[in-house]
């Protein structure tokens, strides 16, 4: 509750110096809380009503019983129904987890304009779609399309004068496409209880940096695709509907099944280019025997688990599927575990704390796409 009061605070500070409505004001500190919340409407309106009272965010002209009317009417909530018809609580809906995810975006990479095409360049050239801006002399096969006018008349013009002007093959310029490549991504979040635990909360940056690549990619790249999974006890894909609504619990961490999950789901995916973010904070702990069991220690690093997240990372290196790590962590034996489990895949990893966490994934991702993998 301290670091959403310090976050919502600033929000609202940063309210009062641009012309909003009070509902617009509200609003941005309403998007912070059910985010918090995880999609729970009754906690994020208990918080907004405490942070009214400390920051004085309403008067008597407009309350918050006015804000959840207009949340109503603009069509921001619902008032979810019980089986047997009465009322139940207020749930927020799909136009509200749509905005959720542009929310994040806006926070995490700033304002990206849309790809008309959604597809990506290479370092290859040939052909394509998007126009490279290399000119070249036009060589059987080109395409007609690709033909600059101006550049090959006036080399028409310099060849043959302007009293006997012609146009010949010699003189044609064209531009090079680059090539296109596609490129499918599981994003992986750990949601063992670690993720809350020690005073600080880690799995609100992890939702909203998936859903901001969600946004992301379906807007500016949407012929790439991502797939979700998280992965405590077990891993299990989940949707970019339910990212508002993710929430830890009482989880050991089986890096192993995240892991075996994620190669599952890109073995089925035809692009060429494939790669994987794992986000985690703790070591893992947890791996699941061939009679169903489970194996935990939470007890320093249990060998036979982490020989088993070395034996996957080598795995995905021969399929040809690189990891990138994000570790929110600092504790020396965890970064040796990291890096030797880098070195197996010959991926990458980076040691980093939350605030900055979006800003390096969207990096990363946007520097794996414009390079292809094998």
């Amino acid at each position: 509750m301290n670091s959403s009061n310090s976050r919502t605070g600033i929000l609202f500070r940063q309210a009062q110096s641009v012309d909003q409505s009070p509902f617009e004001k509200l609003f941005e500190i309403f998007k912070e809380l059910i985010t918090h919340t995880s999609g729970d409407f009754d906690e994020a309106i208990d918080w907004l009503r405490e942070l009214d009272e400390e920051y004085q965010l309403t008067d008597e002209n407009y309350t918050i019983e006015d804000f959840i009317n207009d949340l109503l009417d603009k069509g921001y909530v619902k008032a979810e129904i019980k089986p047997d018809g009465s009322e139940c609580s207020m749930g927020i809906t799909a136009k509200t987890e749509k905005l959720l995810r542009e929310y994040a975006l806006k926070q995490i990479f700033g304002k990206l304009r849309k790809s008309g095409l959604g597809n990506h360049n290479t370092q290859h050239q040939g052909a394509g779609d998007d126009k490279s801006g290399d000119l070249s002399g036009f060589q059987f096969g080109d395409s007609l399309e690709n033909i600059v006018l101006t550049e090959s008349i006036k080399n028409a013009q310099i060849h043959s004068g302007i009293g006997d002007f012609q146009i010949t093959e010699d003189d044609l310029v064209v531009e090079k496409n680059h090539h296109k490549s596609q490129m499918s991504t599981v994003l992986m979040i750990d949601i063992s209880h670690s993720m809350i635990l020690y005073g600080e909360d880690r799995i609100t940056p992890a939702k909203k940096v998936a859903m901001a690549l969600a946004e992301l990619i379906t807007t500016r790249y949407p012929k790439d695709t991502l797939d979700i999974l998280v992965f405590g006890n077990d891993a299990r894909p989940i949707s970019i509907k339910e990212l508002p609504y993710l929430q830890v619990g009482p989880y050991h961490t089986n890096t192993v099944a995240g892991l075996d999950l994620a190669m599952d789901m890109l073995r089925r995916k035809r692009n060429t280019n494939k790669q994987i973010f794992m986000i985690t904070d703790g070591k893992p702990s947890c791996m699941k025997m061939p009679d169903g069991s489970y194996y935990k220690n939470s007890a320093g690093l249990d060998r036979s688990i982490v020989e088993k997240c070395y034996s996957m990372a080598r795995q995905a290196k021969k399929i040809k599927i690189p990891i990138t790590t994000f570790m929110i962590a600092s504790d020396p034996y965890l970064k040796q575990f990291v890096q030797e489990f880098t070195m197996a895949n010959n991926g990458k990893a980076f040691y980093t704390g939350l605030n900055n966490l979006g800003e390096m994934i969207f990096e990363d991702y946007e520097k794996n796409r414009k390079k292809r993998f094998g």
